[in-house]
């Protein structure tokens, strides 16, 4: 009989003979579009960082200021003596950030996507989640105990088609991410609406990668359908999560719904009853970083001349991309080897970006998952558009020698 530790190391030598080894790299650097990794300064074309925010001196200023006055740990749970004033203010300002009546601070996102689903479904419910979701979303309805319906990625047909076969349940929640963090493409949320209202359906948004990217405002998915006219609200998409470690530049997620939403949470929702606060600094880091994303609309309008350039380019040398508009870029390579050969010979050139495989993205579509900031320069993706035109003959070099 083999040992536990027998077990243990087979199940990592099956994982390194598939090629899907994780390893950890050490950043020795602040945050930002340089960064210095294992002994490397490389140009980071891989972070979430999508506004620049998580090294900027405002930001970083108060997040100083909190630490001065508050120390660094929350001390506790928000129910015990962690809420400070500055989470207080924050959920304030996210709720009038998003329109919404309250907002609730998480630790993560994946917590609060675990949390909301976990302590609204039961048993006598089911959960429909689209297929490419993120794995906390899909980790939620899964442990939420309901029956759990999963439609083709951005499908509303197939989805209105599960729904109609479960109307005997007594909830039915419709969850989807905003923007979907590894092909960077977004939900129709106007048909989720629809979709919701019509199955009598209670619509969960997850737009961790939407907000400060989308909107005039860095609103999000929300407000960018809002700008085409749509009108949507905490009633017919009354759960919304969003996260602070991405375009916020800091940690932790909030949930935002209706005043009767976030009481039935503190009530409870264990992954936030149970868990330490954020530090009160971070909080107040986060308060500074959601004014500086609704004030400078020239982040968002720069990674937009950033992605318009980058995808034309990819185009014309002809790199298969997803179909994407947000900071995201999938560059869809196929094979598992190929995608590490590929950030293999970036980081060659300097270029810092991660291979993506399964089981994060499904079978045959491992891929660079190339990020961009409001910080890169243009002369910066003009480095990465020369790496990946210098690289491009080594990708095919095999596959064109077996055909010939």
């Amino acid at each position: 009989m083999k040992t536990f530790s027998q077990q243990l190391q087979e199940s990592l030598a099956d994982r390194q003979s598939q090629g899907l080894y994780r390893s950890r790299k050490t950043l020795a650097s602040a945050q930002g579009t340089e960064v210095r990794v294992n002994d490397k300064t490389l140009i980071n074309f891989c972070s979430n960082d999508y506004l620049g925010l998580a090294n900027h001196p405002e930001v970083v200023a108060a997040c100083k200021r909190g630490l001065d006055y508050y120390g660094t740990g929350s001390g506790a749970s928000h129910l015990v003596v962690g809420h400070s004033h500055a989470h207080h203010a924050l959920e304030e300002e996210l709720a009038a950030f998003t329109g919404r009546s309250r907002a609730l601070l998480f630790s993560s996102g994946y917590m609060a996507n675990l949390g909301v689903l976990t302590s609204l479904a039961s048993k006598k419910d089911c959960v429909f989640e689209d297929k490419l979701n993120h794995a906390s979303l899909l980790d939620g309805g899964l442990f939420s105990g309901a029956v759990f319906k999963r439609f083709p990625h951005l499908d509303l047909d197939q989805l209105a088609s599960l729904l109609n076969k479960q109307l005997a349940y007594d909830k039915r929640f419709i969850v989807s991410d905003g923007v979907f963090s590894m092909d960077g493409d977004f939900a129709d949320l106007p048909g989720l609406v629809s979709v919701a209202e019509r199955f009598q359906s209670q619509l969960m948004l997850d737009d961790a990668h939407g907000f400060g990217v989308l909107g005039k405002k860095g609103g999000g998915l929300v407000e960018y359908y809002r700008d085409q006219g749509y009108d949507i609200n905490e009633n017919n998409l009354p759960i919304l999560v969003g996260t602070l470690g991405k375009a916020f530049g800091t940690q932790g997620a909030f949930i935002a719904g209706s005043e009767a939403l976030i009481e039935n949470l503190i009530q409870y929702c264990r992954s936030y009853i149970y868990t330490t606060a954020i530090s009160p600094a971070l909080a107040e880091a986060t308060r500074t970083s959601l004014q500086l994303i609704q004030k400078e609309n020239w982040r968002r309008e720069h990674l937009q001349a950033l992605i318009t350039a980058f995808r034309s380019r990819c185009q014309v040398l002809g790199y298969l991309l997803t179909d994407s508009m947000t900071p995201i870029q999938g560059l869809l390579l196929g094979d598992t080897e190929k995608s590490l050969q590929a950030s293999r010979l970036l980081e060659n050139e300097g270029i810092f970006v991660t291979a993506i495989r399964p089981p994060t993205v499904p079978q045959g579509t491992a891929r660079l998952r190339i990020t961009f900031s409001a910080s890169h320069t243009p002369e910066q993706l003009d480095l990465l558009l020369a790496a990946l035109e210098k690289i491009q003959p080594l990708l095919y070099q095999e596959q064109e020698n077996a055909a010939g």
